[in-house]
């Protein structure tokens, strides 16, 4: 059964969503069974991983909404395409190194960064943890949503394909981790280790290994590492980063009812969040000087806790607080969202 939604809410998401992917709706059944998605204008061949992780997302709480089968269809026309972009070298003559048509993901997936990966901004392609993470959930969504478990084992496929190339030290108390690594995963590009990465990584394969239903220890080992650098991780949790914030909550709401860490880390995101709202007043700045893709974050984040918020009387209060919050953020970048097309960035 759909879930029901306000009409309003729901065009405006179709709006956005086909803002992005082109007029879908219009599409026959056989148009959806054979739809590429078009190049996005940001991204390289007009593909990036963190948008159309999104995308997926997207198409199949679509789905969800409607109760349109096409929606999933599309969503598995956009995934082989990520596949099939993402997952060669840039000039698209071939695999990433250890992938195969049989197993596309074996060489994990390129960010889709329009700069080569020798940029001297230091921002150019290459392959990010939290960017794959975000990627394996939407393949275990997908699996979930179509029954059919080929995506979830894909998405593992893809874990274990990247995760001894991001570690290091992987034998010590504490492991460490890197940030961004080469297209061709050989070599770290950026050394230092990600604030949330370890805790993406223990969540999201935690999940995937819940949904495999053969082996229910196939990711026991890298759970592991990234559980010995949660163990400390979590403990001295800052962050001023309205996106890393709002992640953070998305990502603790998976385990804020089985796990202490994770409703203490919500806890500490929300305390980090509060003096951005109150004090240096971060989201009544001219939108010109901030990022939509950050503050959807921050929304996505927001509406986890709050939902987690207890019904008594200071529950009431917290709820409204936060609701105001994602209020005031939409209100901030919903006219620009309505523009043809929209004036708001879409990558990282």
């Amino acid at each position: 059964m759909a879930t029901k939604v306000q009409p309003q809410k729901l065009t405006k998401f179709r709006n956005a969503l086909q803002s992005v992917y082109g007029p879908f709706d219009a599409l026959s059944h056989a148009q959806v069974a054979a739809w590429t998605p078009p190049p996005m204008a940001e991204g390289h061949r007009g593909r990036y991983l963190w948008t159309d992780a999104f995308g997926v997302h997207n198409l199949l709480t679509l789905g969800a909404l409607t109760s349109e089968p096409r929606y999933t269809t599309l969503a598995a026309r956009l995934i082989d395409t990520v596949h099939d972009t993402l997952g060669r070298t840039r000039d698209g003559t071939r695999r990433l190194p250890g992938a195969t048509d049989e197993h596309p993901l074996m060489g994990g997936l390129r960010i889709g960064k329009e700069e080569e990966e020798e940029d001297p901004g230091g921002d150019g392609d290459g392959q990010y943890h939290h960017y794959l993470t975000v990627w394996m959930f939407a393949l275990n969504r997908m699996a979930r949503v179509s029954g059919e478990r080929q995506y979830n084992d894909l998405a593992i496929e893809l874990a274990k394909a990247i995760h001894r190339r991001f570690f290091r030290e992987r034998d010590s108390p504490r492991p460490r981790m890197y940030w961004k690594m080469s297209i061709d995963l050989s070599r770290p590009m950026v050394r230092s280790e990600g604030n949330l990465d370890p805790i993406d990584g223990y969540v999201v394969y935690n999940l995937l290994q819940q949904d495999r239903e053969d082996d229910k220890t196939i990711l026991k080992q890298e759970i592991e590492d990234y559980e010995r650098i949660l163990e400390t991780k979590w403990r001295g949790y800052v962050s001023d980063d309205p996106l890393d914030l709002g992640m953070t909550m998305w990502t603790a709401h998976w385990f804020g009812e089985k796990e202490g860490w994770a409703t203490e880390l919500s806890r500490r995101a929300a305390v980090c969040l509060r003096p951005l709202v109150e004090e240096e007043k971060y989201f009544d700045a001219p939108a010109r000087f901030r990022l939509a893709f950050r503050e959807f974050g921050t929304c996505l984040g927001v509406q986890c806790l709050r939902n987690a918020v207890a019904d008594d009387f200071t529950g009431v209060n917290e709820k409204a607080y936060w609701d105001q919050l994602v209020e005031k953020i939409m209100t901030t970048w919903t006219p620009s969202l309505e523009k043809d097309p929209p004036a708001i960035k879409l990558e990282l």
